[in-house]
């Protein structure tokens, strides 16, 4: 979300979202309040700190890590607050572990990437640290099923060896599919009983792996999907996957009527043969990606627009 009013966001969130509301994040405050610093922030024995190339590790918690806690905590204060009595789905995010790895730096000055035994640390860590994340998120909305969005934009460039080295002459090899499903695995089994939604906002999204990974939901820009995605999409859908459809601008664009916005779901499912009555349970309206790059005023009126367009679809399947 756009600003820094934590309580502000945190109020705007809950009455967009009656049925849906979650943890804002509000990363135009700085350094631990981005999207890597603040699940920097959450890992469990591992401490990062802000160089002019990034985040790398260090060896104690610096002032990024404690500013990316105190922030977290102001976010939780303000969602507590916005939420009493509340009941009903929460979602809250994290980066994943390959999009961290790919963006936070070892001592050397490389990647996370480029080391696997540090791959496998990283994701230890960040298992255990939403581990602790989401039992806080427990107590202090009691009443609420939470949802965990995990954020892998980089995935894809992880999958296919396009992520550069500190030289940027070069790029880190491929990581193998197997360990990427594993790890992603072992990631997800942390909210135990809950569901897991993986978002990216790059082309090429890797529904199926994501599928055997465990991933109850997907979340991706519907204007990057081309006509290879039909069957991986078709088959996420008939495997009881949902889909986090991001039809609505995330930055300041006119929006469209909301059955507008809409119409590409539609004319897919059309393609695909599959039954109008599926949408409803199989899709969530949501924006391409993040608001925080939007006015204040935009961000309120998107995610109002995801309300009326999700309306329009669950109304009108057709």
């Amino acid at each position: 979300m756009p600003g820094g009013d934590a309580r502000e966001a945190a109020k705007t969130v809950t009455g967009s979202f009656e049925d849906f509301p979650f943890l804002p994040e509000l990363p135009a405050r700085g350094p631990g309040a981005d999207m890597i610093g603040r699940t920097a922030g959450m890992l469990v024995e591992l401490y990062a700190r802000v160089e002019p190339s990034g985040w790398r590790f260090g060896d104690r918690p610096g002032r990024d890590t404690k500013r990316a806690w105190a922030w977290l905590g102001e976010d939780l204060d303000a969602l507590e607050e916005f939420t009493q009595g509340y009941e009903g789905p929460l979602k809250v995010q994290a980066v994943g572990p390959w999009t961290l790895a790919a963006a936070v730096e070892l001592k050397n000055g490389e990647a996370v990437l480029s080391d696997p035994g540090a791959c496998r640390d990283l994701a230890a860590s960040l298992t255990e640290g939403l581990r602790l994340h989401l039992a806080e998120v427990r107590r202090r909305v009691p009443g609420a099923r939470l949802v965990l969005q995990l954020d892998e934009p980089s995935l894809t460039a992880v999958l296919r060896g396009r992520v550069r080295t500190a030289s940027g002459y070069r790029t880190h090899r491929a990581v193998d599919r197997q360990i990427i499903e594993a790890t992603l695995r072992d990631v997800v089994a942390v909210h135990e009983g809950g569901p897991v939604v993986v978002h990216s906002c790059a082309p090429d999204v890797p529904f199926a792996l994501l599928r055997r990974a465990g991933a109850a939901a997907v979340s991706f820009d519907f204007s990057l999907l081309t006509e290879r995605d039909d069957d991986a999409i078709g088959e996420a859908v008939e495997d009881g996957t949902r889909l986090f459809a991001g039809v609505v601008p995330s930055t300041d664009d006119p929006l469209s009527d909301p059955a507008g916005s809409v119409m590409g779901v539609r004319t897919l499912w059309r393609r695909l043969g599959l039954s109008p009555g599926l949408l409803p349970e199989a899709v969530t309206v949501t924006p391409t990606c993040g608001l925080a790059g939007a006015s204040p005023e935009y961000a309120r009126r998107a995610l109002a627009h995801c309300v009326r367009a999700a309306r329009s679809l669950a109304d009108n399947p057709e």
